[in-house]
């Protein structure tokens, strides 16, 4: 099951339209839907969760806690909707694009891929677009 929180005034529109892409996405990965829970939240809200959980003092769009069992997804995934808006300012492009790219980004960390290197990163930015270009 797919949750969306909020610990900000941002709300997704389309939330429903947003779950079934997601679950499309993780059964074409080959894995199991468990609980996913999305929290949007702030700035300040993440730097917090950065700063305690992972010890880090720097900004961020998304931090993701993965709970999975084998196949079967499960976790927490933080997203900055501050974050997200100046991003896509920076990276010109629509919010509504740059949402669904790091939404996607954490079911994918989720799926076993990674990003920490170039080579890693390129396949990441693949994914994410294969599942952009699905999207309703």
């Amino acid at each position: 099951m797919i949750s969306f929180n909020y610990e900000t005034d941002f709300e997704l529109e389309n939330s429903n339209d947003i779950s079934k892409w997601i679950s499309k996405a993780i059964l074409e990965e080959n894995r199991k839907e468990g609980e996913i829970n999305y929290i949007f939240c702030t700035d300040d809200y993440l730097v917090k969760i950065n700063q305690d959980f992972l010890n880090h003092d720097t900004l961020t769009d998304i931090i993701s806690f993965d709970y999975s069992i084998g196949k079967e997804l499960h976790g927490d995934i933080y997203i900055s909707a501050d974050r997200v808006k100046e991003n896509a300012i920076d990276f010109k492009v629509v919010f509504k694009d740059e949402i669904a790219r790091v939404i996607i980004h954490g079911i994918l960390h989720y799926c076993g891929y990674k990003d920490k290197n170039q080579e890693d990163e390129k396949l990441m930015r693949s994914k994410e677009d294969h599942y952009l270009s699905k999207r309703s």
